[in-house]
């Protein structure tokens, strides 16, 4: 059973999300502050959050930063903040989604499903291991070596980084990338791509203002070069 950790101040709301979820057969905690969750987190290991920003003790980015800290655990930010620079300051902490309220149960419910199959394990398709000058990808162990030493990245950024090694150099278009990363109800969130290519970047790249091996095609998409 895939287990839910609802993070939100509004009791009416959590109310809701519990009901909706337990219909569908998740299990499911709550907690109605940031220092509630993250002791929820550590003790209960959910399967995927569903967190508000605004919490009475809290910013719920501090909660974010604070999860990433020793989790991979997939974040659906649920906020009423609508501001661009909002969803990117959450994505940037490590979110992997954001839904803004007032929002549609089905809409959230799916996006949810979503982030829970990025976090799921593939089938094994071989040994496929690509080499670059600065790190390793094993794409069949799904893990990132860089100097000797594991990267640890999130559910959303492995996706990413496994489609574009994947494309094997050929240039992979931005819808294509949200609908194979994030769903295929996504398609103009282009904002998402510039955030979770930049932590790429930070974790991979030797020189990230100069990449060589995450590479932008300005208005067109993104390609990976060994």
């Amino acid at each position: 059973m895939t287990r839910v950790l609802v993070v939100d101040d509004e009791p009416a709301l959590v109310r809701a999300l519990v009901i909706n979820l337990k219909a569908r057969s998740y299990e499911v905690d709550a907690a109605h502050d940031g220092a509630c969750a993250l002791e929820l987190a550590a003790a209960r290991h959910p399967d995927v959050v569903v967190l508000d920003l605004g919490l009475p003790d809290m910013d719920g980015v501090e909660v974010i930063k604070g999860l990433r800290g020793w989790s991979r655990v997939p974040i659906l930010v649920l906020s009423a903040r609508h501001a661009s620079a909002e969803k990117v300051q959450a994505l940037d902490a490590g979110a992997d989604d954001y839904v803004t309220k007032p929002f549609g149960m089905d809409e959230l419910l799916a996006r949810l499903r979503a982030a829970v199959r990025r976090a799921e394990p593939v089938g094994d398709e071989g040994d496929v291991v690509v080499e670059t000058g600065t790190f390793t990808v094993d794409l069949a162990a799904k893990k990132v070596n860089r100097d000797g030493k594991d990267v640890r990245l999130t559910p959303t950024e492995w996706h990413l980084l496994e489609v574009l090694v994947r494309g094997g150099g050929r240039l992979v278009a931005q819808k294509q990338l949200l609908r194979e990363v994030w769903g295929p109800s996504y398609g103009t969130e282009t904002n998402y791509l510039r955030v979770y290519m930049a932590q790429l970047r930070r974790k991979l790249e030797a020189d990230p203002s100069r990449p060589k091996h995450f590479i932008t095609e300005p208005g067109r998409g993104y390609r990976f070069e060994k």
